[in-house]
């Protein structure tokens, strides 16, 4: 598998947001920068997320895609779009329930020419876990299928959380 990569360009008021590759937990903490960051970007109009190079996305980096497009909910027009042609990614954004959030399209899509690879954020292992958490609370808010899915994991790390750090 190809490591995860993430890559972004902000032109004309349009935000694209391109995972490569194996993405996984260990982007979170980048992909939690650009959710934030997004939530606050002027002269946004319209959020693409382009996941065709993308041949693996855990539910941790699939968590912070839902933050994305809550952190832009009613500043845009029209909901976030993720293109995505890989099968297997596909199914996890139809099975996790991204269609209630974003726009999910497999057509071709124009490249911005300046697409810049994203600093790798990094993130010490209490953060990692904090965001994890964080990922799968948001997916399970997306739906009941979710809800099911992932309510044990949630309540597994909040279980180890407060062993780890006692009052």
């Amino acid at each position: 598998m190809i490591e995860g990569r993430i890559k972004a360009a902000f032109d004309s008021g349009v935000f694209v947001l391109k995972l490569c590759g194996d993405v996984r937990l260990t982007l979170c903490a980048t992909l939690d920068a650009e959710a934030q960051r997004l939530a606050d970007l002027p002269g946004l109009r319209a959020v693409m997320i382009d996941l065709r190079e993308a041949t693996n996305v855990d539910s941790t980096a699939l968590g912070f895609l839902a933050k994305v497009a809550l952190a832009v909910r009613g500043r845009l027009e029209q909901p976030p779009t993720i293109v995505a042609e890989h099968p297997d990614v596909r199914r996890m954004l139809d099975v996790m329930g991204f269609a209630r959030y974003f726009t999910l399209v497999e057509a071709p899509l124009t490249e911005p020419a300046e697409l810049a690879e994203l600093p790798h954020v990094e993130a010490d292992e209490k953060a990692i876990q904090q965001r994890i958490l964080e990922a799968h609370r948001i997916l399970m808010h997306m739906s009941e299928h979710n809800r099911h899915e992932f309510q044990p994991l949630i309540e597994l790390l909040e279980s180890q959380h407060a062993k780890a750090s006692p009052h």
